[in-house]
């Protein structure tokens, strides 16, 4: 990827000066070191999925790869819903995790985990509050609403004894108003950043992710000692609302949502006075959250 020469040259995709490509280079030297978590970082120009082009090669690869796009043309989010953005507007990557000491039964977490550092990175780099739907996407307060500015699709991949997980994230980071692919859209700079450069908060998002996903793996993928359970529930913003669960096989049940379970499950208190965990689903927000 070549930027323009000289201010006659004609106009291309990439010739927009408030949105810098990322520096592969300057990537690596700061965040794969000897003994950490990440072993390679590569840009790329476009592709149609991050998530896809690491889980081909999930056998192959050593934990901790790390594939980023400066657009994507058929980035996915949950429910094969589809992801689009202008070119370098926001962070669009994947990264490969091979937790092998954990029992499967708790990958579950790993989703809800990559919110929590994804939020806590944005809110160091960015500083720009965050809120967390469960189970994978960010909120923002853009004109005193709610806006969804990310999301985040774990998948299986590879062979059950060289693969791992593909954890997919996009952020949206600078897309003006007259951007935003759908309503209910936002973006860090339309919440107020302080910054819209992308490398920083790239940077501070894959630290967290470094940090919490040690913490978890050393607890066995336990999310209490972890403080992972803990984490994610103060950052919830779904926790305390009344909502309607959509669940796969065209079931809905609405209630309060009362809790995250230790399997990562949201806990609804239904009407009739029960308690239903859902693992699975999607979550609509009926109504503003609780004050105080």
């Amino acid at each position: 990827m070549t930027p323009p020469n000289d201010a006659n040259d004609p106009p291309n995709r990439w010739s927009d000066l408030d949105r810098p490509p990322l520096s592969a280079a300057s990537l690596r030297r700061a965040l794969v070191r000897e003994g950490g978590l990440w072993t390679s970082l590569d840009v790329v120009a476009a592709t149609g999925s991050t998530n896809t082009d690491l889980a081909a090669r999930a056998d192959e690869l050593p934990e901790g790869a790390i594939l980023v796009a400066e657009e994507q043309s058929a980035g996915r989010g949950r429910l094969d819903r589809r992801w689009s953005a202008p070119p370098r507007s926001g962070l669009f990557f994947s990264v490969l995790l091979k937790p092998d000491d954990v029992p499967v039964e708790r990958w579950g977490w790993l989703p809800l985990l990559t919110g929590v550092a994804v939020a806590a990175g944005i809110a160091r780099a960015a500083g720009v509050d965050t809120a967390l739907k469960w189970p994978n996407d960010l909120l923002v307060t853009v004109d005193g609403e709610e806006r969804k500015a990310g999301g985040i699709l774990a998948e299986r991949a590879g062979s059950v004894g060289g693969g791992g997980i593909v954890v997919g994230i996009g952020v949206n980071v600078s897309l003006r108003a007259d951007e935003l692919p759908v309503p209910g859209a936002g973006s860090l700079a339309l919440a107020g950043a302080a910054g819209t450069d992308r490398d920083p908060v790239l940077r501070a998002v894959l630290r967290e992710l470094e940090r919490w996903y040690g913490d978890w793996r050393a607890a066995g993928g336990d999310p209490a000692p972890s403080r992972l359970q803990e984490a994610y529930a103060a950052g919830c913003a779904t926790l305390g609302r009344r909502v309607r669960a959509e669940l796969p096989g065209g079931r809905d049940v609405t209630g309060e949502a009362v809790a995250v379970d230790g399997d990562g499950r949201l806990v609804l208190a239904t009407e009739d006075g029960g308690r239903e965990p859902v693992g699975a689903g999607d979550v609509v927000h009926l109504r503003p959250a609780r004050e105080g």
